[in-house]
């Protein structure tokens, strides 16, 4: 059954789509200044293209996550949004606020932008991933909480199931973990000992919850297996996550100065991390099989599983590979990082928002599915984006093996610059495979005007 306020989801998922195609802009951009250090400067220099790239899939991906969320949470609590109208006030503030921050990245140095929005008031400011001016951090806060009491009402008035709970502590965990942005100590230990609080808390914590029960959502609508066989997996899932993502944070404390404890912790907890992802693979491909009925969005199921396989290959395989802390004490801060890092961002997080994307725009339409045609379309997308990331992913593991040997490991060291022009051939190659990326999620937007015939939404 369709509710009339999930329509709110409608301007989110738009959003969130044009806001990632900015992102692979910036990423390619990027890809070409490793190699051609002048392109686009002063125009655009690096560490304002790496800020612009970072801070939109940040962005892309909340914008996803809250849409799903005004979707998901009325067919799950059966009841109307607690208040359509405070969601869309919600869309143009955030969606305004994160235009203007980009903006004033691109054309105010960002000391100048800094001293504009009141840094020097509380300084938050210069971090990475969390170089949000005051304003925007304020205004992220205060979009979270709009969404929180919006959602919280509508589960309170309606249904509780397990996937809305769960949601629910995954959104309400992203927005208190969040606040750590706000407190940046003068020691740097101190600093980046709780800026992990935001960073992997949410990566590797909350937004691994909100990952679960998007895909129980979809799994139960697609496949019609029993919700109680479905909760079961869920609630495994995030016990798993959560014993293993919360003491796992103690693989980034290895070399910032904390206890030595932290070494066997953090190696012990985060090499348990993949087994969460393992699972979720699992369950989707498990689900499947067992499935009742043949829904007519194949799409949707492909990006589903898709999702498992690449999360477990991105968060779990390239993130076990040097996690260990006598591995990491070579591999930290080298591409190995930037491998592990593309892959399980696209795999646990992009491709769960291509998910409930895929999903729930045809029904939003008033169709149970996109067109024959548009699904071909869209599943030559999935293959595209997919097959270029594992090879991005491979490049950039390529180039941080000879990265780590020849300026960490080799008897004869060479400085860093020196090794980076050993591996230029590899970011030739990653470029590349951005560029097909690129054009398979150019494939996916095309694929939503694809006409054809359709089969109505019950």
């Amino acid at each position: 059954m369709q509710y009339q306020s999930q329509a709110v989801a409608k301007p989110y998922f738009i959003a969130a789509i044009g806001l990632f195609v900015g992102q692979i802009l910036f990423g390619l951009i990027m890809g070409l200044q490793y190699v051609m250090g002048d392109f686009l400067f002063p125009a655009i220099p690096f560490n304002v293209a790496r800020m612009v790239h970072t801070n939109l899939l940040i962005v892309w991906l909340l914008f996803g996550f809250m849409g799903a969320a005004y979707y998901m949470i009325p067919e799950e609590s059966e009841t109307e949004l607690f208040s359509p109208k405070l969601a869309l006030l919600t869309f143009w503030v955030f969606l305004v606020a994160g235009a203007l921050t980009i903006v004033g990245y691109l054309t105010v140095p960002y000391a100048t932008l800094a001293k504009f929005t009141f840094n020097d008031l509380w300084p938050t400011m210069g971090r990475e991933f969390l170089e949000q001016p005051l304003v925007t951090k304020v205004g992220i806060v205060l979009v979270a909480l709009s969404m929180l009491f919006n959602l919280t009402m509508t589960v309170l008035k309606g249904r509780k199931t397990s996937i809305s709970i769960v949601l629910l502590m995954g959104l309400w965990g992203l927005a208190v973990f969040f606040l750590f942005s706000f407190y940046n100590p003068s020691n740097l230990v101190l600093d980046k000992y709780f800026w992990w609080w935001t960073v992997h808390l949410w990566v590797e914590g909350v937004w691994e919850l909100i990952l679960g029960s998007l895909l129980a959502f979809v799994l139960i609508k697609v496949t019609g297996v029993d919700r109680e066989i479905i909760e079961k997996w869920l609630y495994m899932i995030i016990a798993m996550v959560l014993i293993t993502g919360i003491i796992g944070m103690g693989h980034h404390y290895y070399w910032i100065g904390t206890p030595e404890y932290w070494q066997w912790f953090g190696s012990v907890f985060s090499a348990l991390e993949p087994i969460p992802f393992f699972m979720m693979t699992v369950f989707a491909f498990n689900m499947v099989n067992r499935r009742r009925r043949e829904h007519p969005n194949k799409a949707a199921v492909l990006w589903a599983l898709g999702t498992g396989v690449m999360a477990f290959l991105g968060a779990g395989v390239w993130g076990f590979l040097h996690t260990l802390a006598p591995v990491n004490f070579y591999t930290h801060g080298t591409q190995i990082t930037a491998a592990h890092g593309h892959m399980a961002f696209y795999g646990a997080y992009a491709m769960v928002v291509m998910t409930i994307i895929s999903y729930a725009m045809p029904m939003l339409r008033g169709r149970a599915a996109n067109s024959e045609k548009s699904q071909v379309l869209e599943m030559w997308s999935f293959w595209l984006m997919t097959v270029a990331m594992v090879f991005i992913t491979l490049f950039l593991t390529a180039a941080g093996i000879l990265q780590v040997w020849l300026q960490r490991v080799s008897t004869e060291p060479l400085g860093f610059m020196a090794a980076q022009d050993q591996v230029t051939l590899f970011y030739w190659l990653r470029e590349i495979s951005g560029v097909i990326f690129l054009i398979g999620l150019v494939l996916y937007i095309i694929s939503f005007f694809v006409k054809g015939e359709t089969k109505e939404a019950a």
